[in-house]
């Protein structure tokens, strides 16, 4: 079982900082930094080697400073590229400043011709308010084309450690192998652009007492955080037991929509799955003739969970369906294009506000449609999005894409850490939305059914890629098997707990 960890904001993050400051002497958490960053390197490196270490004019640049300082000290050959004004460093920075000067390492431009072993960037940490340009931003641009590991300090510069963004429209940041980030993690590392340049994190807190943390508002994914439904299956029981899902869509020449989130909904274990098809319903499923295809009129949609959207349209009947389903009180996932009609008609948005309780699963586009803005607004802040989409419809939102963002009406988010670009490709998102609507269907609570189906959806594309499946023409279908394999690995797993 995978654990949770928690991620904190930059604000939680300094105010964290500032009182542990006031509990330690002078240069503590800097050096401690230094220490963590130069220990992260001898691990890469265990021969040591030359090392480019690359400082800005803030504490980044010092904790790199710190870090080179005690290579130097290791005999590694280092080269200091400080970028900074030595009049305008913090107390703590100066002293890793005269420190660093006081040993072997050499302070020198970076030459990126000499054939580094390892670069560290320490040139803006969590901070950095306007996008990296100039003479820096091709810095930047050259420390990206190094064939050596890049070792982010804090988090790779140029990125927004709260939103996973880069900073600036038209801005750049480091590309890092590794990213060593102090303190606690910090949610933009793992989401959106967070997810090209953080590459592999870890977490150096810095012996920071545990009492001067918060309560987390925010997770990296976990598998304890759904275990507690990862329950085998009793001998007594039959297909009763496991609910019924209906998937409402299939609109003319959309078909395949429903047909894959029906086959996912079987195969994640929902006792019995209705396909309700708006065009001309097929006779059955050839692979899955257990699937029983209706036409969507003809659904009892007060009698399963209901998955609306994969393939629906927004026809007059669409509409219709939709309103009758949000209506009702069964669970209810929507996907697609039931949320295209909620954004788009005011009627709908209010009954779903006030119905409650549903489980959303929008991309970036349908997001945006929601909330009224764009979608390269919903991506500059994909957690302020997802969290304000769960207030506003009192529902569990899954803001799909790099890093899914899972969000409930109290703030409370997740960040899903598993999948990859193997799942950019069409009907992926009905896959997920049957995944949801077969857990809720098995009684799962809606947060958990959530976590786990993105989870789930995200292990499967990775299992298929381990396999030699992708992540280049991978393709929907080939996901629902690989979800079973891996919702009953884990079921094993909770039980051998």
């Amino acid at each position: 079982m995978k654990r949770a960890r928690s991620v904190y904001g930059v604000a939680e993050v300094r105010a964290i900082e500032r009182a542990a400051l006031a509990a330690a002497p002078a240069g503590t958490l800097m050096r401690r930094a230094g220490a963590a960053a130069a220990g992260l390197a001898m691990r890469l490196l265990p021969g040591g080697g030359r090392v480019l270490a690359i400082a800005g004019p803030g504490n980044n640049g010092g904790d790199a400073m710190e870090a080179a300082t005690l290579l130097a000290s290791q005999g590694w050959q280092v080269t200091i590229d400080f970028r900074g004004n030595p009049a305008a460093l913090s107390a703590d920075a100066a002293d890793a400043l005269r420190r660093a000067k006081a040993s072997s390492a050499r302070f020198d431009q970076a030459d990126m011709a000499q054939g580094w072993d390892l670069a560290l960037d320490g040139l803006f940490g969590i901070g950095l308010a306007r996008p990296i340009a100039g003479d820096l931003a091709e810095l930047v641009r050259t420390v990206n084309r190094l064939p050596c590991p890049v070792v982010a300090l804090d988090v790779p510069s140029g990125l927004d450690a709260d939103t996973g963004a880069i900073v600036g429209p038209d801005g750049v940041a480091v590309q890092a192998t590794h990213t060593l980030t102090f303190i606690a993690d910090k949610p933009g590392l793992h989401t959106a652009d967070g997810c090209d340049h953080a590459g592999l994190v870890e977490v150096a807190s810095l012996d920071i007492d545990t009492a001067l943390f918060p309560a987390p508002s925010a997770w990296l994914a976990g598998t304890d955080l759904f275990a507690p439904s990862l329950q085998p299956r009793r001998q007594n029981s039959h297909k009763g037991s496991f609910g019924d899902v209906a998937i409402l869509g299939g609109a003319q020449g959309m078909s395949g929509a429903a047909i894959l989130a029906a086959r996912t909904a079987a195969l994640a274990g929902a006792g019995r799955v209705f396909a309700g098809f708006l065009a001309e319903p097929p006779a059955y499923d050839p692979p899955h003739p257990e699937i029983m295809c209706r036409r969507a009129a003809d659904l009892e949609l007060e009698r399963a969970c209901v998955v609306a959207g994969p393939g629906l349209g927004s026809s007059g009947q669409a509409r219709s369906l939709l309103s009758q389903v949000l209506a009702g009180t069964a669970p209810l996932v929507l996907d697609a294009d039931a949320l295209n009609m909620v954004a788009a008609g005011v009627d709908l948005r209010n009954a779903l506000g006030r119905r409650g309780g549903a489980l959303l699963t929008p991309h970036p586009l349908e997001a945006a449609r929601l909330l009224g803005c764009t979608a390269a607004q919903v991506q500059a802040d994909r957690l302020a999005a997802a969290r304000r989409l769960a207030a506003d419809f009192g529902a569990v939102v899954v803001l799909k894409g790099a890093g899914s963002v899972i969000a409930r009406p109290d703030g409370l988010a997740v960040i899903n850490v598993t999948g990859s670009p193997a799942l950019a490709t069409a009907g992926t998102g009905d896959v997920l939305a049957g995944l949801c609507g077969a857990l809720l269907a098995q009684r799962w609570p809606a947060w958990e059914a959530a976590l786990a189906a993105v989870w789930l959806h995200g292990a499967a594309a990775d299992m298929l890629v381990d396999q030699g499946v992708g992540p280049v023409g991978l393709v929907a279908s080939e996901l629902p098997g690989a979800v079973r394999t891996c919702l009953n690995q884990l079921i094993r797993a909770a039980a051998d707990h």
